[in-house]
């Protein structure tokens, strides 16, 4: 029987998959009951794989990470809706999350959770644990950068220029850019940072290295956006939040070596 919390603790530590399973099962009937539905029952389903591989390799810490970027960025997403459905540039089913969004904004991540459960399997050297939790923590921080810096530029942002040309184009263009937006999408990708350390799964160093990375790779999507997208036909947003992710890991990893 469990009756204490050091038994539920040490059933929890020994049995991470059952307690995934029952914890995301029981999110997502919430979910479906809540009225305003933050995900389709397609993304639901995606969702809930995502959440039980993420609680399953990296534990509740690694879960609260994910958590918090998702309820952000989904609240994130919800500024100025009227605006700008009025506009044309709002984010489609009033925001709702498909399972394109899913791992469009949780591949990256998911690899490297895989990454830290195979140290486990003996699989891989453990020194590369705290770099995989890096690029898994500098994933989020860069789509919760990348979301932040768009939703808020696209209600906000005053003046708005191709990254490419510092031209004018209107809010919404793919590649533009706007000083509202960057700066909070700067803040988003550090909120992530600050929450991952809070967890103890980066350092303060980490925070730092999660924030450049998180920046450079939303500008790089900015660049993928107005050079590459309008005129390769599958280079969708989903498919660019896959690449952009990929990079911010990359370049967080990267960063964290040539420190060593």
């Amino acid at each position: 029987m469990l009756d204490t919390w050091q038994d539920w603790l040490s059933f929890g530590s020994n049995h991470p998959w059952l307690i995934a399973i029952a914890l995301n099962s029981i999110l997502a009937i919430v979910a479906t009951i809540i009225p305003k539905k933050l995900l389709t029952p397609a993304g639901l389903i995606n969702a809930w794989g995502l959440g039980v591989v993420i609680w399953g390799t990296l534990g509740w810490r690694g879960y609260g990470v994910v958590l918090f970027y998702f309820l952000v960025g989904s609240a994130v997403t919800r500024i100025g809706m009227a605006q700008k459905e009025a506009e044309g540039i709002a984010e489609k089913r009033g925001g709702a999350r498909g399972p394109e969004n899913v791992w469009g904004s949780a591949f990256a991540g998911t690899i490297c959770a895989l990454g830290v459960a195979t140290i486990g399997w003996g699989w891989l050297d453990p020194s590369w644990e705290p770099l995989l939790l890096l690029g898994y923590v500098a994933s989020l921080s860069t789509k919760l950068a990348d979301t932040t810096a768009s939703e808020v530029g696209k209600a906000y942002g005053k003046r708005t220029f191709l990254i490419t040309t510092f031209q004018p184009v209107p809010r919404g263009t793919e590649g533009a850019v706007s000083l509202e937006g960057t700066l909070a999408g700067i803040v988003g990708g550090i909120l992530i940072a600050v929450v991952a350390y809070s967890l103890g799964l980066i350092s303060l160093t980490g925070i730092v290295i999660c924030t450049i990375a998180s920046f450079v790779a939303t500008n790089l999507e900015s660049v993928i956006g107005a050079t590459l997208q309008s005129r390769i036909d599958w280079l969708t947003n989903e498919l660019v939040n896959v690449v952009n992710t990929i990079i911010g890991a990359i370049v967080a990893i990267a960063i964290a070596i040539w420190l060593q």
